[in-house]
């Protein structure tokens, strides 16, 4: 593939609910009503083979768990069941046989089950794939590359958002010539709380070469609290197919919460002995926040070290290796695009986002 593939098939967006228990199916209806969006109902265990495989979320009432797993549906993520009776012990098993990843109990997961259908009402859900990029030091080029991951993702045809987390980084709309473009900005967002509605926040952002983009700006303001962080991050991934976050290096609330949002990060490493140990200390800060933690080795080795080997030495695998480009860095500084021009950069990003978005497809048993 040269380009990635959006991770959520179109057309696929509505959760599957199977039960035939009346008033539990009333619940689930009210609760896909406020979040806007439409279920397939299936009130018999066969009837849900059809769409098993390929709806994005699928609720398992608790009264046909039993019939459903009798057809040996193949297991999958995003299986939900659901019960009204708190006092059933039986239910823990019912959620073994039929796969399922979470169990939730209503009325009490009611504000929980609704947003998860909201995912699915604001565009690619839970499936949407968040990179976060960090430098193992000052100038590893992390920023260069969380944005040229997001521009090679819109070009390829996905939407992406590009957050920038580091209110100190200068504004990552800068590196896009942007810094000028009317949209807002983290300071304008630091009262955002609870669930913020994607579409809206992605129309009052700025939209720089096919981006939607959140940036810093150039004032002294504070920095936006962990909460906010939450909500904002959260709204733009439901939003679209990739979300890319640049990391600050040091450790921060508000940046550790973006970061966990994520479901991958990588470590840009230069191939250097002082970037590698810097690596050591920034995987050991970031790996109990996002388990899938990855190295970007960028080369080559002044002592001819392999970027596996420099990877190993930093306690990370390695997600591939960057190789020189000569120019990139005068390019960008008289406004050219990261990862918008033929090189190494750009072919590492279409690289790395088809292998991604073909392994999300392989997961959750999708045509890539």
């Amino acid at each position: 593939m040269s380009a990635p593939s959006p991770v959520c098939p179109p057309g696929l967006g509505r959760p599957l609910v199977v039960t035939a228990d009346v008033r539990l199916l009333d619940e689930l209806l009210r609760m896909c009503a406020v979040a806007n969006v439409e279920p397939e109902i299936v009130p018999q265990p066969q009837l849900a083979c059809e769409g098993w495989v390929v709806s994005p979320l699928v609720v398992v009432g608790a009264d046909l768990a039993d019939g459903v797993a009798s057809f040996g549906l193949p297991r999958r993520k995003d299986v939900v069941l659901v019960s009204a009776d708190l006092d059933d012990a039986d239910v823990w098993r019912r959620a073994v046989v039929v796969g399922a990843d979470h169990v939730v109990f209503l009325p009490d997961a009611e504000a929980w089950l609704t947003d998860r259908f909201a995912d699915l009402a604001d565009g690619t859900g839970a499936a949407a794939l968040g990179i976060a990029v960090v430098g193992a030091r000052g100038g590893a080029g992390a920023s260069t590359l969380a944005c040229a991951l997001a521009v090679t993702a819109a070009r390829g045809g996905g939407t992406a958002a590009l957050v920038d987390a580091d209110p100190f980084g200068g504004g990552i709309d800068i590196l896009l010539g942007g810094e000028a473009e009317p949209g807002l900005r983290w300071p304008d967002l630091a009262g955002a709380r609870g669930r913020v509605d994607g579409g809206a926040l992605s129309a009052a952002l700025p939209r720089l070469h096919g981006l939607t983009v959140l940036s810093w700006d150039r004032g002294p303001g504070p920095g936006v609290p962990q909460e906010a962080t939450r909500a904002i991050v959260s709204a733009l991934r439901r939003r679209h197919d990739l979300t890319v976050v640049d990391i600050p290096r040091r450790p921060d609330p508000a940046a550790e919460e973006a970061f966990g949002q994520c479901v991958l990060g990588l470590v840009v490493i230069p191939a250097e002995l002082r970037a590698v140990a810097a690596a050591v200390h920034v995987a050991e800060w970031l790996r109990p926040v996002v388990a899938d933690l990855r190295a970007v080795v960028r080369g080559p080795s002044p002592s001819r070290l392999p970027a596996d080997e420099i990877a190993a030495n930093a306690g990370l695998p390695l997600a591939g290796e960057l190789r020189p480009e000569p120019g990139l860095t005068e390019a960008v500084e008289e406004g050219a695009v990261p990862g918008g021009r033929k090189g190494p950069l750009s072919r590492f990003c279409r690289e790395f986002l088809a292998a991604e978005a073909a392994a999300v497809a392989a997961e959750r048993g999708w045509a890539a």
